[in-house]
């Protein structure tokens, strides 16, 4: 039965034993992509309706689909064809491959110019995962595992993916150690079966630990950073808040434990109590801002576990449960590793922590990865906003790791867009005022016209912010509740 909600999908573990020990194929999603932006991963991709009528001998109905949409998406993104028939050109293969992905010819139409039939011998099942609801798309995903022939050539072309390489397994987990790549749990629990000695268990990568219903309850991105979304009272499009537990004095700070819920408070503990178990007690409670959906349970977590409960003195008398907050500053060092940096415009005690062993930036509410954030005065100052983004940029962080959606490689790309977005809503506000006043309302309907009707009301707020914005440069000018260009 697939998952409420999912899309179903395939990914093959594509390696080899080879001169720098045993080695698999990694891609890297584009920037650009909706789903695990900037991740590395395996090749694989959604199934086709089309997938069900190809031919997959030995196999039927949904293992032969599933087979053949594994074989297919192989061959798309690497070149690596599964088939069974008279062995094409090179010269055949890359022109059917490249008509295949322009669209012109189906993989079916491919396999039926070329007489072959999908080979699932290759294809062993090696798993299946379904992605948490908190994340913007769901899959259901069945992983393969498969062994590179001799002569096969994985190459990855321009195009959906940026990059794609056969990497030692070693290197692969050195480099997600250290922050370089980023993985999601599938891909993180395959590589460390492979980094076994002996053939790869298919067994061992059915069997993932910490999964309940096909779905991980460890969601370790880069080592030492866990992920515990939490449902909170939030604003939409967001359902949860996410609680970053991260390396601290040899231990973990848990990062705006959020949940005001019982049942969401009760997860997060025994995540905690868990990792405790494995020595990776709780030693602090790090705040980026004292709004509800960021607060709601630090006060149990530092009573639960004995523990302080650091963030801007401006959040002082704020948290739920009149838990004391420690001040902490711009510049101090927590956890050994962690810089604070002061970033009001969305809050005025808003901190975001960048760690300096590794460049990851837990950055709170500054971004989102799931929408825009609302600057919403007067606790909210767009300028303000605006500059602190400029100086995170600048500092040259790897990855965020937000409040809201799922973290983001390339941050000071990232930083950039999201500046670039602000400044083109900045333009679209001034020329929507004219030398007639007109009221926010209009303002925004006329400047946010592609915003959601239910959204409205929070783009009037961040619309205000910008208004404000100009009236301090002089190219906007309030008379009352109405507004006229400056």
């Amino acid at each position: 039965m697939i998952a409420p909600g999912a899309i179903v999908a395939t990914a093959v573990v594509l390696f080899r034993d080879g001169p720098r020990g045993r080695e698999v194929f990694l891609v890297r999603r584009g920037l650009d992509r909706r789903f695990a932006a900037g991740f590395h991963a395996f090749p694989g991709g959604r199934l086709d309706p089309e997938d069900a009528e190809i031919e997959v001998p030995g196999l039927a109905g949904e293992e032969a689909a599933l087979a053949a949409c594994a074989a297919r998406e192989l061959f798309e993104e690497t070149g690596v064809l599964f088939a069974r028939g008279p062995a094409p050109s090179p010269e055949e293969r890359d022109s059917g491959r490249r008509a295949v992905l322009e669209g012109t010819l189906s993989f079916r139409g491919l396999l039926e110019r070329l007489g072959l039939v999908v080979d699932p011998a290759p294809l062993a099942p090696a798993g299946r995962w379904v992605t948490p609801e908190h994340l913007p798309l769901r899959y259901d995903a069945r992983l393969f595992l498969a062994r590179l022939r001799p002569d096969d050539a994985p190459e990855v072309w321009p195009g959906e993916l940026a990059a794609g390489a056969l990497v030692p397994v070693a290197d692969a987990l050195r480099r997600w150690s250290r922050g370089e790549l980023l993985l999601h749990p599938p891909n993180l629990h395959a590589l460390e079966v492979l980094a076994r000695p002996g053939d790869p268990s298919v067994e061992a990568l059915r069997a993932p630990p910490h999964c309940d219903a096909f779905v991980s309850r460890r969601i370790e991105f880069q080592q030492g950073f866990f992920l515990a979304a939490l449902r909170t009272p939030t604003l939409p499009p967001a359902t949860h808040t996410n609680a970053w537990l991260v390396p601290a004095d040899g231990g973990l700070a848990v990062v705006d434990p959020g949940p005001s819920d019982a049942a969401e408070q009760a997860a997060l503990l025994a995540l905690l109590d868990a990792l405790a178990a494995e020595g990776r007690p709780t030693r602090a409670v790090w705040l980026t801002h004292a709004h509800p959906d960021h607060t709601g349970a630090a006060a149990l977590v530092a009573a639960r576990f004995g523990v302080p409960v650091l963030g801007h003195r401006l959040a002082s008398g704020r948290v739920p449960g009149g838990v004391a907050v420690r001040p902490v500053r711009d510049g101090d060092l927590l956890g050994g590793r962690f810089r604070v940096l002061e970033t009001p415009g969305h809050a005025r005690e808003h901190l975001a922590f960048l760690d300096e062993d590794t460049g990851a930036l837990v950055c709170g509410d500054m971004v989102s990865t799931l929408s825009t954030i609302i600057i919403d005065p007067p606790e909210g100052d767009m300028a303000e906003y605006e500059r602190q983004l400029e100086r995170l940029r600048a500092l040259g962080p790897r990855t965020l790791y937000p409040a809201h959606g799922p973290p983001a490689p390339g941050a000071p790309e990232r930083l950039g867009a999201y500046l670039a977005h602000r400044h083109a809503r900045e333009a679209l506000v001034v020329a929507a005022l004219g030398a007639a006043p007109r009221a926010v309302e209009e303002l925004t309907l006329r400047a946010y016209a592609d915003t959601p009707p239910a959204a409205i009301p929070f783009a009037e707020r961040s619309c205000l912010a910008v208004l404000l914005k100009l009236a301090a440069e002089g190219r906007a000018v309030r008379e009352g509740e109405l507004w006229r260009r400056g």
